[in-house]
């Protein structure tokens, strides 16, 4: 019980220290001239279909920060229920949200991870994820990994 009040305190508590946009972070990156040692995205929403609009914007950003910096480490953590997407039972349904995530890791090396702990919460185990999605055993703690490693953290969430 522990672990999941810090989980979410971190959570909260990372997220209220962001206050501008996504969009206005990686301008602010860009226009810094200088790359950090890597940018990690959040994704997380309540929105099972969340990772239609938000890995597209995902996507948008990566470009943006690739074309200042080409070799910038990049990864993207979604601990939502949108993650569930990533199934691969819902190849078909998704098929947009696959086939981009395929690319963002398979092209573009970007790391995708899922939340372990929160599938794990909804009865859905690793092997039930696409070969593609890195099952995290903790998204927020996945998340603390890359800020300790000097990346900078963008959220990108539903307005909700």
């Amino acid at each position: 019980m522990r672990t999941f009040f810090t989980i979410g305190l971190f959570t909260l508590f990372s997220s209220l220290s962001l206050a501008s946009s996504y969009g206005e972070q990686v301008d602010a990156i860009i226009s810094k001239g200088t790359a950090p040692e890597g940018v990690v995205f959040e994704i997380v929403s309540g929105d099972p279909e969340g990772l239609r609009w938000a890995l597209p914007e995902a996507k948008e950003s990566i470009e943006k920060l690739r074309a200042k910096f080409p070799d910038l480490d990049i990864a993207v953590v979604t601990h939502g229920r949108e993650q569930f997407a990533l199934q691969k039972k819902h190849k078909e349904r998704f098929k947009k949200v696959h086939s981009l995530t395929e690319s963002l890791v398979k092209d573009s090396g970007v790391n995708l991870h899922v939340c372990g702990t929160y599938a794990e919460w909804h009865n859905v185990t690793e092997e039930e994820f696409a070969e593609y999605a890195d099952v995290a055993a903790a998204g927020p703690a996945q998340i603390n990994d890359y800020i300790n490693l000097g990346y900078t953290k963008i959220l990108i969430e539903d307005d909700d």
